[in-house]
């Protein structure tokens, strides 16, 4: 199943996206949790509701999408973990996974303009899969990871970086407002099959400048969340960003900021895309 946060003008609710468009589920099941936390939390009773909801389908193009968890307990994220951004980058390969924050305030719509801080000269994109924590736990064992991954969207780890080399923490280059947009929707787990084996994709102006699969993940989505949850209780609609290939604006030559009027999509097999055009902060 898709399953979408949207806001039709009454107010941000839930929604079962389908091939004819999105069904609100506050109207087609109301005795469900309104919020996507909620229905998560909510999943192993509500899963037979939210399948069999039928009603008024809504044009998706009548909708604003947006994240599909609007306020994420925890947003992690996995630096250096695919081959060719490491080689790019020029660095080793990571003998233990190399994790940052972003903080709640970056969360952003999948279609929504991204800012272009005052403070920034650099700005990039980083096109990700991301997956979102369903029943979630503490010290879950790799063969217990798929069980604990609710679903997965697309994301881009937008990153300021001048402000994210300067100092040898990330957290700050990577939380400016607007840059963690994720979306349109969460493909269930069960939906999405193997996570990795999805070709993913980033343009630039049409321009394609990322391309690889989640094959090529160094320390894959399980691998991911049999780590972090060692260190700290994973909860329901947590977020995490799980690493991007190569292509980044930074790499190139010369290295490429994003400016004023680009356009940026994401793309990620099964799971759709996001796009959104980068705006000056006010």
């Amino acid at each position: 199943m898709k399953l979408a946060t949207f806001d039709d003008g009454a107010g941000a609710r839930v929604g079962l996206v389908t091939d004819a468009g999105l069904i609100d589920l506050a109207r087609a099941a109301p005795g469900l949790p309104t919020t996507m936390i909620g229905l998560i939390e909510a999943w192993d009773t509500a899963r037979a509701a939210v399948a069999a909801a039928t009603g008024s389908v809504l044009p998706l193009d009548s909708v604003r999408l947006k994240a599909p968890v609007p306020k994420p307990g925890k947003i992690l994220a996995i630096g250096l973990n695919y081959a060719d951004h490491i080689a790019e980058s020029g660095q080793k390969t990571p003998e233990h996974q190399v994790w940052f924050a972003k903080l709640p305030n970056s969360v952003h719509g999948p279609f929504e303009p991204i800012e272009l801080p005052k403070v920034s000269s650099f700005v990039d994109y980083e096109a990700e899969m991301v997956a979102i924590v369903g029943k979630g736990g503490r010290h879950i064992s790799r063969e217990g990871a798929p069980g604990a991954i609710f679903g997965y969207c697309v994301g881009n780890d937008v990153t300021a970086r001048d402000w994210q080399f300067r100092t040898p923490q990330w957290i700050l280059g990577k939380s400016f407002d607007t840059h963690a947009p994720f979306g349109p929707w969460i493909v269930t787990a069960d939906e999405v099959g193997d996570p990795h084996a999805l070709g993913i994709r980033a343009f630039v102006n049409g321009e394609m400048r990322q391309n690889s699969n989640t094959s090529q993940l160094v320390f894959d989505v399980f691998d991911q969340v049999a780590l972090v949850s060692q260190a700290a209780t994973l909860d329901p609609g947590d977020v995490i960003f799980t690493g991007t290939p190569g292509g980044v604006g930074a790499a190139m030559k010369p290295p490429c900021p994003l400016k004023e009027g680009d356009i940026v999509r994401i793309e990620i097999d099964r799971l759709g895309a996001i796009e959104a055009v980068m705006r000056p902060e006010a």
